[in-house]
């Protein structure tokens, strides 16, 4: 029985060892663990605040301008259409029906002011001009009929009655040769060329259609061979050192365009997609007085110099109008807008590594910049690169 008890003893001796031992190891947990109680949490930033790590704001590339105020304009764009100038384009056709006897143009051809285009034959012309001779040969005889009868009529060998017939007969014929000389020049002849004609008497029934004045042949309907009449077309010959360019402008922009555009002082722009990074500038010449009945828009028109001949005819083109500047505007850069559905915000720069996402009022914007309406003051630092970071980590708190 004794023995029995000192075993009991001594079990429970290594028993309270062993708890003694347990104990002071959980001791040093505790203490480990009120250490870590003991030190301050980081603060909890505002709803819509943003904290990145200063290695992460650079690895994103992060910058920031300040909010300023300054000139404002903003611009429309409208869709527009190359086209010659009017007022250097030439529809070159024939004064006289005839046969294509030879063509010397082609197409896209540069050519200068009376060079030879084509040459047609034209029986109407050769008989224009044997009516021409013929006046001419008659008109001879009755003036030296004419001439003799003063003389006889001096002598009293005639009367004053076929003296005056005479006359009559003379001037009569008189204007039969000015009349077929000027079919001869509506036909097209020049005044050399009837001189020439007076002085040799040759038929020459070709037609020359020569250029009248420099530049391009942009369009060319006729073939050697074939018979054309007066009412055809067969060059188009343009001067396209400067082009217009046609605009249509919807009737709820009508007050965008100024009065009096037609002066140098409202910039306009020309862009086309031929050449994307180049702009041209040109100015406005013509705003349309009255609407299209069917597309309710007014024509605008701008000249455009061309020294390159880069704009062709019929190219499709936008036309960027300006307005006038407003003065002392709050402007933000439009890379600074970020959009969530129909919400509007900029991250504001508060410390080196904290951004507060802000909800801004806007107004119009040029594609550059925007005018802040509300929600910024002047000289605040917003974010305009390196946006799609912040707003990453803004939204996927808000899930």
């Amino acid at each position: 029985m004794r023995e029995d008890y000192r075993s009991i003893r001594l079990i429970r001796t290594l028993a309270c060892f062993v708890i003694g031992l347990m104990t002071a190891g959980l001791g040093c947990d505790f203490s480990a663990s009120g250490d870590a109680a003991l030190k301050p949490p980081a603060p909890k930033l505002a709803d819509g605040m943003i904290r990145l790590p200063d290695d992460q704001v650079i690895s994103a590339g992060i910058e920031v301008h300040p909010v300023a105020r300054k000139e404002f304009r903003t611009h429309r764009d409208f869709p527009g259409t190359i086209a010659p100038n009017h007022h250097a384009l030439a529809e070159v056709t024939t004064l006289v029906r005839g046969r294509v006897a030879d063509v010397h143009a082609d197409l896209g051809q540069q050519v200068k002011g009376g060079d030879l285009l084509a040459l047609l034959y034209s029986g109407e012309l050769g008989m224009a001009q044997s009516a021409y001779l013929k006046a001419d040969a008659r008109l001879y005889v009755a003036e030296q009929s004419y001439e003799r009868a003063k003389m006889l009529l001096e002598e009293k060998v005639i009367g004053l009655a076929e003296s005056q017939r005479r006359k009559g007969e003379m001037l009569s014929i008189r204007a039969e040769k000015r009349e077929a000389r000027d079919r001869l020049i509506l036909y097209g002849m020049s005044e050399k060329q009837i001189r020439l004609l007076d002085a040799d008497h040759s038929i020459r029934s070709f037609v020359q259609i020569v250029a009248p004045f420099d530049g391009r042949v942009i369009a060319r309907n006729l073939t050697k061979g074939e018979v054309v009449e007066t009412t055809e077309k067969l060059f188009v010959v343009a001067d396209l050192s400067e082009v217009w360019v046609h605009a249509n402008i919807p009737e709820k922009d009508i007050p965008y365009i100024r009065a009096d555009a037609t002066h140098e002082d409202q910039p306009v722009e020309v862009l086309v997609n031929a050449y994307p990074k180049e702009v041209f500038h040109g100015k406005i010449t013509y705003v349309g007085d009255v609407l299209d009945v069917a597309t309710r828009t007014m024509n605008l028109r701008l000249e455009l110099p061309n020294p390159d001949k880069k704009l062709k005819p019929e190219m499709f083109a936008t036309i960027r109008v300006y307005s006038d500047p407003e003065p002392n505007v709050l402007v933000v850069a439009e890379a600074a807008v970020q959009r969530d559905r129909e919400r509007k915000f900029v991250f504001v720069q508060r410390e080196p590594s904290v951004f507060e996402a802000r909800e801004v009022k806007l107004g119009d914007s040029n594609g550059r910049e925007v005018k802040v309406l509300d929600g910024l003051r002047e000289g605040e630092s917003v974010v305009t690169k390196g946006a799609f970071v912040l707003k990453s980590e803004l939204l996927g708190e808000q899930v």
